[in-house]
């Protein structure tokens, strides 16, 4: 069998790092962490505080470029074996070392982190056998061929196995069975630091929730000494309080600053950056019999017949909403992915027709329409439940009548996972930079086992889209993924499983002495904003 390696130099990322600044920095976040567990909720605004604390094995970039992480090479020895090898001299923050006994246990706590609203187990679930050739040499065996892997365990974080109990051997085996483990410890442990011990760049501090996040610089830190003494991160929900925060000086930067106070930030000297992400704002369509909330319908689910999912699709002006209630700072959408990314097809945003919308609903047998209940956010995602209750007009111009029931982020993901439901709107971040991620996390059929379709919450199912998305996962040829992937997407769109909304371009606001290079994947991680030079 023909070896593939990576080889990359394990220094790389210390040569470059910066001399530490006696200062603190403050962060003001428009949504809080809902947990210090970076194995509990597959959520972008638990990643960017854990990425501080915790590491994984490879890394991404700002455009989500794989490199080094705690594995300093990889190679793929055959279709389904992986061999990574680990840094040395590596420290959790205890002072412990790093092993790859930490990596074994960690990847068998997945399976066991308990009523995680979207678990990390979809990368893990097809991983049959992890072994260790030595302290520092790790083997990973999966079922199928997976070329995506170093990219996708980006996402499993490397947690301590001597802090959380572990005995002295940990024996791996699939779908959690593994030997040695002791007792897990679950979430809500991690608020406490002697707990939450990872390598990376900050220990945890304190966690008061609804108030602040603190952290504090790890001076053993092996990718070289951190920038900061002390980080601060406060949630502050309201937009017109977290431009104030800013503004008083209270923080140093901000995320997702409401548009139309951007020329005003920038009048007084803040500096702004802004790129266009990854992340789609879709809306999905519950599509099982029995769909709660949904009234004028004799008991029926509309959302079971496409032509009634198309028509509420022609029914939504994205263009607007785009320029009107994102002031320009949004993509609208016609799939999944923003070309060019790997596995998009350039497909084109649905046209917006009312009067289409409205005999498409005719011909279901819905000429007067109907009413039901849209989920929503109102504190996640950019202008989210402005955004909700625009779709509600425009669906009432077709005679659909929408109750917009909008919650903040937490109790949303909690009623969504619940399917309490008919359609809600939420977004998704592709955490591998290729269409296979909101695949297989939105719109795979639900299946707990494999851990397909894991944030499928309108339980739509489609088969062949099934098997060619499989397919897809298993090519190791680009070309013909990037085909498998085109097509898996078309079926799902052809068939609105479920309707892509728009993109959202993402803004910062911070100080003029501090530097940020904006990610396409929205983080806002305080481990890489600088001073400015």
């Amino acid at each position: 069998m023909k070896t593939v390696k990576l080889s990359l130099l394990a220094g790389l990322l210390a040569a470059g790092a910066m001399p530490a600044f006696a200062q603190d920095l403050a962060l003001g976040l428009k949504s809080e962490a809902t947990s210090m567990d970076p194995q509990f909720h597959q959520l972008s605004t638990n990643i960017q505080v854990h990425k501080n604390i915790f590491e994984t094995l490879t890394t991404q970039d700002a455009v989500q470029k794989v490199g080094p992480g705690l594995a300093s090479e990889w190679e793929a020895v055959d279709d389904t074996t992986w061999r990574f090898k680990l840094r040395e001299g590596v420290k959790f923050h205890d002072g412990t070392d790093f092993t790859a006994r930490d990596v074994i246990y960690s990847f068998c706590r997945v399976p066991h982190v308990e009523n995680s609203p979207s678990p990390f187990t979809i990368y893990t679930a097809t991983v049959t056998d992890i072994t260790a050739e030595d302290d520092h040499t790790v083997i990973f065996k999966t079922e199928n061929t997976n070329p995506l892997f170093p990219a996708e365990i980006w996402s499993i974080a490397i947690v301590s196995a001597d802090s959380l109990g572990a005995e002295d051997e940990v024996v791996f085996g699939p779908q959690g069975a593994c030997e040695g483990m002791g007792d897990i410890p679950q979430a809500p442990a991690f608020n406490d630091p002697a707990i939450a011990v990872g390598t990376g760049p900050y220990k945890l501090d304190t966690y008061t929730r609804g108030s602040e996040l603190v952290l504090t610089r790890f001076d053993d830190y092996w990718g070289g000494t951190p920038d900061w003494e002390r980080v601060v991160m406060r949630p502050i929900t309201s937009d017109g309080p977290r431009v104030a925060a800013l503004l008083a000086g209270d923080v140093d930067m901000i995320e997702s600053p409401p548009i139309q106070d951007i020329a005003r930030l920038e009048a007084a000297d803040f500096k702004i950056v802004d790129a266009l992400s990854n992340r789609i704002i879709y809306l999905a369509l519950r599509q099982e019999e029995g769909a709660p909330s949904i009234e004028g319908t004799d008991g029926k689910n509309p959302m079971m017949d496409v032509r009634v999912r198309k028509a509420i699709s022609l029914a939504i002006n994205r263009d607007a909403i785009a320029e009107r209630i994102m002031g320009g700072y949004a993509q609208p959408a016609g799939e999944l992915l923003p070309p060019p990314m790997f596995g998009s097809s350039g497909r084109p945003v649905d046209s917006y027709d009312p009067d289409a919308a409205k005999e498409l609903l005719t011909e279901a047998g819905y000429p007067n329409g109907f009413t039901m209940t849209l989920g929503t956010p109102n504190d996640r995602y950019i202008n989210d439940e402005q955004v909700a209750q625009a779709v509600a007009q425009m669906l009432a111009r077709i005679g659909i009548q929408i109750n917009v029931d909008a919650s903040t982020a937490s109790q949303f993901f909690s009623r969504r996972n619940a399917l309490e439901f008919p359609i809600y709107m939420a977004g998704w971040g592709a955490a591998s930079g290729e269409m296979s991620s909101p695949l297989k996390s939105l719109v795979a059929t639900f299946d707990a086992q494999t851990g397909m379709g894991p944030t499928n919450a309108g339980r739509y199912a489609n088969p062949e889209m099934d098997k060619v998305l499989l397919q897809a996962m298993s090519t190791i040829d680009d070309t013909e993924r990037d085909r498998l992937l085109q097509e898996a997407g078309t079926m799902v769109l052809d068939d609105y499983g479920i309707i892509p909304l728009h993109f959202e371009q993402t803004v910062w606001a911070m100080k003029s002495g501090l530097d940020y290079e904006p990610r396409v994947d929205q983080y806002t991680m305080a481990s890489e904003v600088k001073p400015a030079n």
